[in-house]
């Protein structure tokens, strides 16, 4: 099994759920984040004054899969979250141990 963190741009998240959805994803967690990586945030304009972001909002996805899905999610989170500028995001791939389903008590791939 695998645990897979992704990192996107806001706007992108509607896209990447459809695409996960289709691909049988049946469950995901979703976390409104901030941070910054080559874009080192961007200044903005309020009231009349101008202010530097440091921290640009992205979109945390958590998707725990099988390992045979794992090439599968990837590509469907690369090809959708894509825009082509700085600041797309980043995909993360973990192994993932053990996972045990609370109501049912099922255990590993059994789980997802």
């Amino acid at each position: 099994m695998k645990f897979i963190t992704a990192i996107i741009k806001p706007f992108k998240l509607d896209e990447v759920r459809e695409a996960l959805t289709g691909l049988g994803v049946q469950g995901l967690t979703v976390t409104e984040v901030k941070g910054f990586g080559r874009q080192k945030g961007h200044r903005e304009i309020y009231r009349g004054a101008e202010y530097a972001v440091a921290f640009v909002p992205k979109i945390k996805i958590e998707i725990a899969v099988t390992e045979a899905m794992m090439d599968a999610v990837v590509n469907a989170i690369s090809t959708k979250a894509k825009t082509g500028q700085i600041g797309d995001g980043k995909i993360f791939v973990t192994p993932l141990e053990h996972v045990v389903r609370i109501r049912t008590g099922e255990a590993d791939a059994e789980a997802l």
